[in-house]
């Protein structure tokens, strides 16, 4: 059994264990909502340094928790995954108490952050919470657990929404639905690598469900999905020929993606996982940024 760690270098070990550095992968469409809301509500592209902050803190502070609970609930599975047996749980570098407590600091900062941004945004903080911790445990009983992942990241830009007007409005609900299905494909491929052990344990997933071909069918068909409700969104902010290259750019690189899988090939899973999300993400936000400020 390890050292646990404690004081700074606990709380290092905690960022690595929750992989803070993810947060890449819904941030920049949470600045989509965000930056869309202010425009449609005449308010510019910048709707202030305070409604920023808050956003950035409630969205980092949430993930947080979801990803420390997800830790927690599943600790005694990772301690038998030859994958996941290095967390730092399952590892003994950091305590189960000192998890807990990181756990309940971001939810106690998560609904700090939905208070001080409006009633609305305070009063939808606990079903925003709700679905993101609630994945945690929906693989011990639906093969459909990576499309409520995949809600869990959508929620980011319809709550930056809310966070900026203070109302929901239906047309952000479509980039969620972007966002739910892009989380949802590249979900299943990671899921791929742990079949086996699924169905070991009687967990569930789609390739444990369907098998790895059949599962890479659904995570194209759920890229295409979130290439269309992509599309779809850009069309209802009446984006131009940036926001449209944004598209094809996201398409471009899913495709890629989806190249680099194959049933009997797993061995560039990490890089179709970590590696090209993040460019989605930070692409499509770049571009429609871009848009935004060549429309004026």
């Amino acid at each position: 059994m390890a050292t646990q760690a404690r004081g700074w270098t606990g709380f290092k070990v905690y960022l690595e264990m929750i992989k803070i550095e993810h947060s890449i992968f819904a941030l920049p469409f949470a600045m989509v909502g965000m930056i869309w809301a202010s425009v449609d509500g005449g308010l510019g592209l910048w709707p202030g340094w305070r409604i920023f902050g808050l956003i950035v803190v409630a969205m980092v502070s949430c993930r947080s928790a979801a990803m420390a609970w997800n830790r927690i609930a599943d600790r005694d599975i990772d301690a038998l995954n030859p994958r996941t047996k290095v967390r730092a749980i399952p590892a003994g570098l950091l305590s189960l108490r000192t998890a807990n407590l990181y756990f309940y600091g971001s939810v106690l900062i998560f609904f700090v952050a939905a208070g001080l941004l409006n009633g609305l945004a305070l009063a939808l903080a606990p079903v925003a919470l709700l679905v993101t911790l609630g994945y945690s445990m929906t693989k011990r009983f639906t093969p459909l657990c990576h499309f409520v992942l995949g809600l869990g990241l959508g929620i980011a830009p319809a709550a930056a929404w809310v966070a900026v007007r203070g109302n929901l409005d239906w047309k952000v609900v479509v980039l969620t639905g972007a966002v739910l299905f892009w989380t949802a494909g590249f979900d299943i491929i990671y899921s791929l690598q742990d079949e086996e052990f699924d169905s070991d344990q009687g967990l569930r997933s789609l390739p444990q469900t369907l098998g790895k071909l059949n599962a890479l069918r659904m995570s194209r068909i759920s890229h295409v999905l979130a290439v269309g409700f992509l599309g779809y969104a850009v069309w209802l902010l009446g984006g131009g020929v940036w926001g449209w290259l944004g598209v094809l750019f996201a398409a471009g690189l899913l495709m890629y993606e989806q190249s680099l899988v194959k049933p009997t090939d797993l061995s560039r899973v990490n890089l179709a996982f970590f590696t090209l999300n993040g460019f989605v993400s930070m692409g499509v936000f770049l571009f429609l940024l871009v848009d935004w400020l060549v429309r004026g």
